[in-house]
């Protein structure tokens, strides 16, 4: 024992012999017993840097430092409790239980809690509002704010929106916080240096810095309407409802999501244009919701050849494949096979575009579309109508309650169809709608309208023309004969 002490000291006395000679080494000064030659560490620049870069990149540090120091103390954190309600056992009550259900078979309701992330960006009085994504508190039964001083406040939650994937609350305080700044989203290109500011994996509050990838990218694949802006800003979990910002220390959207295999940070970050959002905070603070406006169209993206074969190649616009029989696009003239070019004087460049404009129109104000019909462009006023969870997600009046696809190669082949039979194949058949009704069935083929043969989608589509007739009856062919369905009236 005495002898393992004694090896101790002596290494612990070695070691600070070591050290001060290091330190000797280090910080000395030059003198005659050193040599002429010998160049000491404090004495050296660590690189040479010319003058005039490093200013540059000391006014850079500067810039960063700045928008870090002014725009942090708006950033919060989100704390959120969730209940939700654990499935029965479906076992029932058994004298045994099975690992991971309940012993009873009536559903258990349990709590569970969360984190994102928050930017406060306004005050009223004392009430101050935050916004971040419905994900983070949309659904919260109690919500905590964590300013980066450390100070909590109990939040309240004054609206959130599904569709758009915001939620705004709001919390109360005596102190004077700093609100930030919104900028302009249309105004962002690709390669403008940006920011993200948020609580990642509960560090809050951080920033990390980047450039913006890519504007309007598509959020069709997480059932979201925004065009989001990517960055390669590194967001991870967390960072869900926190800022990015401009070099100007401005929010120009909110983070919301990552393309990950792993479930962090790849440099695929994803954040909603503050100028989606800016109609949806007053709509909160008024009504606590978002009003969307109804057109009543199903939209979809079509190929370049389908586009050739409908006349309109080349345009950008959306194809209303389906039409809500008495929505407001029915009443003002719209026709399923209708491709709109326009809305209100603006170019209508995809689908995803046309949803957000005319989810943001309000309700009882007709709104001025252009569409080409049978490759010929038409003006079209339609009086725009609130749009409801009811009238939206019913099928019992989508006209005609399918998708007609052309008869391809591979749908001939699919569908086991000669050269010699022509017309357009049914798919996605609705149910309750017309085409329900009708008795389509997905793989049938449309080859007459009203006794009229239809060889392709445009002639289809033409046949559907509302102007002309208030009837309709199809004809399903097969090589081994056709059948005519029963008639819809409108």
């Amino acid at each position: 024992m005495k002898r393992f002490t004694k090896n101790i000291v002596g290494a612990a006395v070695a070691a600070v012999l070591s050290f001060g000679l290091i330190s000797f080494s280090c910080s000395g000064k030059a003198g005659a017993a050193n040599g002429a030659n010998t160049a000491f560490a404090d004495t050296v620049p660590a690189v040479k840097i010319p003058a005039e870069s490093l200013s540059v990149l000391e006014a850079m540090q500067n810039v960063f430092r700045s928008i870090s120091t002014q725009v942090l103390p708006s950033v919060v954190e989100v704390d959120v409790t969730e209940k939700k309600t654990r499935p029965a056992n479906p076992f029932g009550d058994l004298p045994f239980k099975f690992f991971g259900f309940p012993d009873n078979d009536e559903p258990q309701e349990y709590e569970t809690q969360g984190l994102g992330s928050g930017v406060i960006i306004r005050k009223d009085g004392k009430k101050y509002y935050v916004l971040t994504n419905n994900h983070v508190a949309g659904s919260a039964t109690e919500i905590s704010v964590k300013l980066n001083d450390g100070r909590k406040f109990d939040g309240k939650l004054v609206g959130a929106d599904e569709r758009m994937d915001v939620a705004l609350v709001s919390f109360e305080s005596d102190d004077a916080i700093p609100c930030a700044t919104l900028g302009d989203s249309d105004k962002v290109q690709t390669g403008d240096i940006c920011f993200a500011m948020g609580a990642p994996l509960g560090y809050s509050q951080s920033v990390t810095e980047g450039i913006v990838s890519a504007t309007g990218r598509s959020g069709g694949q997480i059932g979201n309407i925004n065009d989001f802006i990517q960055t390669d800003t590194a967001i991870n979990q967390g960072n869900s409802g926190g800022p990015l910002l401009n070099i100007y220390g401005e929010v120009i959207g909110i983070n919301t999501w990552i393309a990950s295999q792993s479930g962090g940070s790849q440099g695929l970050g994803f954040a909603i244009p503050i100028n989606n959002i800016k109609h949806a905070i007053d709509e909160f603070i008024a009504n606590g919701k978002v009003t969307y406006g109804w057109l009543g169209v199903s939209l979809v993206e079509i190929r370049d050849e389908i586009k050739e074969s409908l006349g309109v190649k080349g345009k950008d616009g959306a194809f209303a494949s389906q039409i809500f029989v008495d929505s407001p696009a029915f009443k003002g003239g719209m026709q399923a096979g209708d491709y709109i070019i326009e809305l209100n004087g603006r170019a209508v460049k995809s689908v995803d575009q046309l949803v957000r404009d005319v989810g943001s129109l309000p309700a009882n104000k007709e709104a001025k579309f252009k569409v080409i019909r049978g490759a010929k462009e038409m003006p079209l006023n339609v009086m725009i109508t609130e749009r409801t969870k009811e009238v939206s997600s019913s099928t019992a009046k989508l006209w005609p309650g399918f998708i007609p696809v052309p008869l391809t190669e591979d749908v001939r082949k699919k569908l086991e169809l000669d050269n010699k039979i022509e017309g357009v194949a049914v798919t996605n058949v609705q149910a309750k709608s017309p085409a329900a009704s009708l008795r389509l069935q997905d793989g049938d083929v449309i080859t007459a309208v009203n006794g009229k043969k239809v060889k392709n989608l445009a002639e289809f589509y033409a046949a559907l023309d509302l102007t002309k007739t208030k009837s309709i009856q199809f004809t399903i062919g097969s090589g081994a004969g056709s059948i005519t369905t029963g008639t819809y009236s409108f």
